[in-house]
């Protein structure tokens, strides 16, 4: 992981990283935790979560179906959105609801994770950031209001390192 201009790790690959390693990495992971969980990690289900890390940008159901017919292929709609609640569900993936669009999780196999989610306006990036501090802050903000959080995800837009205009911080 690369260091931000202010000394933290910079969850935003630079352009042009080889991105084979991050998608051999996540599908080696998934195998795991779906072995952990006694799951199958089916043909299909591999080949979406493949599809799905090809970059850090968030991928649409329809975008994936488009790629994986792409050879002549017969994959139904209803296999993609089946394979992606699979997905989900071990928490392998996760669904960006600002983008209907799904990304990798950077946390596999860890249930009930805080996803809080960067995502870049100019270059779609988007990066996965666990955040402890803006969880508490989270929990204490809607605890105050009498609420019990469910599930917590977090979609904040701007600009990536590489994208940040001159002149902004």
């Amino acid at each position: 992981m690369t260091s931000s201009a202010h000394g933290h790790p910079s969850a935003f690959p630079k352009p042009g990283h080889n991105h084979a390693r991050c998608t051999s990495d996540a599908l080696r992971r998934a195998e795991a935790v779906c072995a952990s969980r006694k799951v199958r990690l089916t043909e299909i289900r591999r080949r979406v979560l493949e599809a799905v890390w090809q970059s850090h940008v968030p991928v649409g159901a329809y975008d994936i179906l488009s790629q994986l017919n792409a050879g002549g292929g017969r994959t139904a709609p209803m296999q993609i959105y089946r394979a992606l609640e699979f997905l989900m569900d071990n928490g392998l993936v996760h669904r960006i609801a600002s983008l209907n669009a799904f990304i990798g999780c950077a946390h596999m196999g860890e249930d009930n994770h805080a996803a809080q989610f960067l995502i870049c306006r100019s270059c779609g990036t988007t990066a996965e950031l666990e955040s402890a501090p803006l969880k508490r802050a989270l929990i204490q903000a809607v605890a105050e209001r009498g609420f019990t959080i469910d599930s917590q995800i977090v979609e904040i837009s701007g600009f990536c390192p590489h994208c940040t205009p001159k002149g902004r911080t």
